[in-house]
């Protein structure tokens, strides 16, 4: 990996749950532009010394040169929220996706429902009737994403659109 002072680097969280960080290239250790370099970070302004490794990409400051109408990269954090109530050999979750991008900040969370209920005969495990219950409630809210992004598309182009599984 090589970089140059004012090249970006998007760095994906190493935990579940961590925050994608991006941030600019504000100094150089080495003069071939290998690793280490000094980092701005966009969400605090703090400078660090990185290393990247595999979950880091550089995106040069000339990549779109050649194209003035290439966007640089971006990075976003989206959360979902998943809430479980088991009470008498039934289960219900709800997942909710509590961020997004900006703009679709009118449309609102996305919200979805899943249920498990076991057979009376069956012995009480209750992170089974967990499990089912938010496996549904998560296919529920991935379809009511892709939902939303063919109503994005049509919105866009006009023309009636279909995310493709």
């Amino acid at each position: 990996m090589k970089a140059s002072v004012g090249d970006r680097i998007i760095t994906a969280s190493g935990v579940v749950g961590g925050a994608v960080r991006d941030g600019v290239v504000t100094e150089l250790h080495h003069d071939d532009g290998s690793p280490p370099y000094t980092v701005r970070w966009s969400d605090t302004e703090e400078e660090s010394l990185v290393y990247p490794g595999p979950d880091s990409l550089v995106q040069h400051g000339d990549a779109g040169a050649a194209d003035e109408t290439a966007r640089p990269a971006r990075a976003a954090t989206w959360t979902v929220q998943l809430s479980l109530v088991e009470a008498s050999g039934s289960t219900t979750a709800e997942a909710v996706l509590v961020a997004g991008p900006v703009e679709h900040a009118d449309v609102g969370p996305l919200r979805s429902v899943g249920h498990a209920r076991k057979d009376p005969h069956d012995t009480e495990i209750p992170v089974i009737g967990d499990e089912v219950a938010a496996g549904r409630a998560l296919r529920r809210l991935a379809d009511a994403l892709l939902g939303q992004a063919e109503e994005d598309i049509t919105a866009s182009t006009g023309v009636p659109a279909h995310v493709h599984d």
